[in-house]
């Protein structure tokens, strides 16, 4: 897992200098999911892929970018699931994105991850990997990444980060947000799952929600290199991720892309998810 470790240290620290210097227009191609590739998609997916590729414990690569699995070695113990760069279409206007891995072993169910790590490309770089606990780093002017301690989440927050598009929601999911908004929670949304879900992160709680619409019925966020390891963070920081009905965690995907409703939160906050949707 070490080596693991450093090569999502290694691929952050080069993203991260290509996100300062590369023009962020499209390629004309789009990824598995169909969305439109940028040139800092491609460009981050090949940094962690050089860096990921010569690991003698990593067995398979599968990327958001990439349309099927990369094999690497027989012999490897792990399979990484990653997003190379969350929220890219916010690079052209300054606002923070991010990387997601989740590091799986015989399989890529959530009952098989082992750790989960996300970076946050910001006014500062900052590194989030869990295992048993929560840790947070943040990388120095000597290229080194520092810890600074660990994160958890309250039993109760303050943040809504409400996604998807208002006008396809269920009625009764727009009353659960407006609810949350007239008891004094405050929006925190800018369209990037790694910024809104690291904010709430660390600022010890909130809610972060993607559901089921009408134009995305089975949601829009990727398991594999989204959800899953978003989930795997979140409860071991003390909060819960679900999918409107069920925990995260016990969803077994039928391919690498796809994709589920998905609630991160402190516990408050999941219990009135629950108690919304178990009345509808």
């Amino acid at each position: 897992m070490e080596e693991i470790l450093s090569a999502i240290k290694e691929s952050a620290k080069r993203i991260c200098a290509t996100i300062k210097d590369v023009d962020v227009g499209k390629t004309g191609h789009t990824n598995a999911t169909g969305d439109t590739q940028l040139k800092l998609d491609v460009l981050s997916d090949q940094i962690i892929e050089e860096c990921f590729s010569s690991l003698q414990s990593v067995k398979t690569l599968i990327s958001e970018e990439k349309d099927e699995a990369l094999h690497v070695r027989d012999s490897g113990r792990y399979i990484i699931g990653y997003d190379p760069l969350d929220g890219s279409s916010l690079v052209d206007v300054n606002l923070s994105v991010g990387s997601i891995f989740g590091i799986y072993e015989d399989g890529i169910g959530g009952a098989n991850l082992k750790c989960a790590a996300y970076v946050v490309y910001g006014p500062r770089t900052e590194l989030v990997i869990a295992q048993e606990n929560v840790e947070h780093y943040r990388l120095g002017n000597d290229g080194e990444f520092k810890l600074l301690g660990q994160l958890k989440l309250g039993q109760k927050g303050k943040l809504n980060a409400p996604g998807g598009t208002q006008q396809h929601w269920p009625k009764f999911h727009k009353e659960l947000i407006d609810s949350l908004f007239q008891n004094g929670y405050r929006l925190r949304y800018s369209g990037g799952m790694v910024p809104d879900l690291h904010q709430i992160l660390c600022k010890g709680g909130g809610l972060f929600s993607y559901p089921s619409t009408t134009d995305v019925p089975k949601g829009k966020l990727r398991l594999v290199f989204e959800v899953f390891p978003f989930a795997f963070i979140y409860e071991k920081a003390g909060g819960q991720a679900i999918d409107g009905r069920g925990r995260i965690l016990d969803l077994i995907p039928t391919h690498p892309h796809d994709t589920s409703p998905c609630f991160f939160g402190s516990n408050y906050e999941i219990s009135q998810v629950i108690k919304t949707y178990e009345r509808n």
